[in-house]
């Protein structure tokens, strides 16, 4: 008897080598086997698949799979002040991987657990920030490393009142945050993605929506045309 297989694992999962197997949207990829190497917590797995090419042989191939769910962020926005709010937090795989101190600044984000995107982002705002905010205006959905990862980020926006802005730390403490808020004016934070000092996806891309087509959009050639 193998956790998250034919008995449940510490989440109450089982059936996890079955996870696509199903499918069938591309007549040219057919799966062979599903392998768990992994469900601690999120789940790896190998699968091997049959592959048709574009000069009609068929191939077999094999790729791991990191599923940990799906996510929400966020950019909270004034438009009045023209800043953003950021969150700044330890992130280990930075660290491990070359950022001189492992402390990001983000956008506020988390996964969806089980809640709708809307519905999850509107309670990681509040986690990660403290702020309430109201119906937040959907961007995007991205895949963000599609290579290996299968998450699907939801991308949001929402206006907050700098008046309401929480002193001291956010985050859950119960959980390991140790989360700490940052307003910036919008025009700092965009040279500090040109000069590296934020190296975060998800948050350089909502820095540039704001910029290109959102709330800090100019007139001109790149303004988006109604």
């Amino acid at each position: 008897m193998t956790a998250g297989l034919d008995t449940p694992d510490r989440r109450g999962r089982t059936g996890l080598d079955q996870h696509g197997r199903d499918l069938d949207g591309n007549p040219h990829v057919r799966i062979q086997e599903v392998e768990v190497l992994s469900c601690d917590w999120y789940v790896l797995r190998k699968t091997t698949f049959d592959y048709q090419h574009s000069d009609g042989h068929i191939s077999s191939e094999q790729r791991e799979t990191y599923d940990r769910g799906d996510g929400a962020t966020i950019l909270l926005h004034n438009t009045d002040h023209r800043t953003v709010l950021l969150t700044r937090q330890f992130r280990l795989p930075a660290y491990v991987n070359g950022h001189p101190d492992g402390m990001l600044l983000e956008t506020a984000a988390g996964l969806l657990d089980g809640d709708s995107p809307h519905e999850a982002i509107r309670r990681e705002a509040a986690e990660e920030t403290g702020h309430v905010i109201g119906t937040p205006e959907h961007v995007f959905d991205v895949y963000m490393s599609p290579g290996s990862v299968t998450e699907r980020l939801h991308f949001y926006a929402a206006p907050y009142d700098p008046a309401d802005n929480p002193a001291g730390r956010t985050g859950i403490a119960a959980e390991g945050e140790d989360i700490t808020t940052v307003e910036l004016p919008f025009a700092d934070a965009l040279d500090m993605v040109r000069n590296g000092l934020i190296a975060d996806a998800k948050t350089i891309m909502l820095l540039q929506w704001a910029a290109l087509d959102g709330p800090f959009r100019q007139a001109g050639p790149l303004a988006r045309r109604s």
